[in-house]
């Protein structure tokens, strides 16, 4: 029987890269979305084409009842989750943080930081032996934010990464006895659709002669070190961060 992965924000980016090469692997995938139904089916369907199993289930990781509802059509429909990738983010206009309002802060940290506590709580919860599960392994897609800081840009996004990191140091302690593995990844300036939500499409290409590797990174690349954290040669890793930066 195929092992059940969760991603959330699975239709796009990073997240359907991994939900993608999950499925290759031989995982069963929950691709969870926020709003384009289209673009997560699209990925099912990709999956299913090359005959592997997924289904496409929306939720707002940032509303606990639709977190709750998430979970429990997982539990019907592919069985007990094995894997859990917290992916879903968003980052809002370039801006300074004098400039900030407190709604665009609620919306920022509710998603990226209290949507990844709501989805590992019900992972842990299913996961556990204390909760009849038998472990499992949590990977938080964080960001080299988290450590660069994003002045002028996205100081608020990198402050809900630099919570989710302490989230994965937290969390594995608290469960490595449990059979639970968390550990998270770090991408740097990678080609997504997010740079655009940010104003600035062509971001990587302006940012890129400062990278060390002097190129932008692929959502391949970040899917590759996600699924490594999930192998069985990283069985002995927790706790723990890949930084996927080009070496900044």
């Amino acid at each position: 029987m195929s092992k059940v992965m969760l991603v959330t924000g699975g239709s796009r980016g990073i997240g359907a890269a991994i939900a993608k090469l999950a499925a290759r692997r031989g995982y069963a995938v929950g691709v969870n979305y926020h709003a384009n139904a289209d673009a997560a089916e699209a990925v099912v369907d990709e999956i299913t084409r090359d005959g592997g199993k997924a289904v496409a289930i929306q939720a707002d990781v940032a509303q606990e009842d639709q977190v709750l509802r998430m979970f429990r059509t997982l539990d019907e429909r592919l069985g007990r989750i094995d894997a859990l990738v917290n992916n879903a983010g968003i980052l809002e206009k370039q801006m300074r943080v004098e400039d900030m309002d407190a709604a665009r802060l609620h919306r920022v940290l509710s998603t990226n930081v209290v949507g990844a506590f709501l989805c590992a709580r019900e992972a842990v919860r299913r996961m556990s032996p204390r909760h009849g599960g038998q472990g499992g392994a949590i990977v938080n897609v964080s960001s080299a934010a988290a450590r660069l800081g994003s002045p002028n840009e996205y100081v608020d996004y990198a402050a809900s990464k630099g919570a989710m990191d302490t989230l994965t140091i937290g969390l594995s302690k608290e469960v490595a006895p449990e059979g639970i593995r968390v550990n998270g990844v770090r991408p740097g300036t990678i080609y997504t659709e997010m740079h655009a939500s940010g104003g600035e499409p062509g971001r990587v290409d302006r940012l890129k002669s400062v990278i060390p590797l002097r190129r932008g990174g692929t959502v391949e690349e970040v899917a590759g070190a996600v699924m490594w954290l999930f192998s069985d040669e990283a069985g002995y890793t927790s706790g723990s961060f890949i930084e996927v930066s080009g070496g900044n």
